[in-house]
């Protein structure tokens, strides 16, 4: 124990170094992207996440990098979510939301469908979209994504078909 209190770092434990945050973001941006449905909201997110991880020093615990760093990005995403819930609306939402297309692109039609695609994996269910982001946004492994999410890697392939499911059906209804 250190004199603050503090339990000095095991062989399994190290700290998480914030020069090496930076080769994460793309995919954070990604997974935070298809977490919220915009991109707007994906920037503040990412940007929100690395401020509180930054806050403070961090240790990691048997875990790589980028599955700490996507663990905290959801649970950002899931505190700021229920903040938002306890907020009073003083406005009427929209009855339909407009898709805009990303003016980066070079083809107005992938970026509609990168929209679209975006748009119904936010709209999933938590533990849906949590798997869904993990493996085909954030490109980790099933065994990765188990031990970010902390479930069994079967519930992790489970979950990655019924959403991946959903989607197609989502995505489907709206060409349609």
């Amino acid at each position: 124990m250190t004199s603050a209190g503090r339990a000095l770092p095991t062989e399994l434990e190290r700290p998480l170094d914030p020069a090496r945050l930076g080769d994460h973001i793309d995919r954070l941006y990604r997974a935070a992207w298809a977490l919220c449905g915009s991109r707007e909201d994906a920037e503040d997110l990412v940007q929100e996440t690395y401020a509180r991880l930054l806050s403070r020093p961090r240790l990691l615990r048997k875990e790589d990098d980028l599955g700490y760093l996507l663990r905290a990005l959801r649970n950002t995403f899931l505190n700021q979510k229920r903040s938002e819930s306890r907020r009073l609306r003083t406005d009427p939402l929209p009855d339909r939301l407009e898709l805009v297309a990303d003016s980066h692109t070079r083809e107005p039609e992938a970026a509609l469908e990168a929209a679209e695609v975006f748009a119904a994996v936010a709209a999933l269910p938590g533990d849906f979209r949590d798997v869904l982001v993990a493996v085909d946004i954030a490109g980790l492994s099933y065994k990765e994504a188990a031990r970010a999410l902390r479930v069994r890697e079967g519930t992790v392939m489970s979950r990655l078909y019924r959403a991946r499911e959903q989607v197609v059906r989502a995505v489907g209804d709206r060409t349609t």
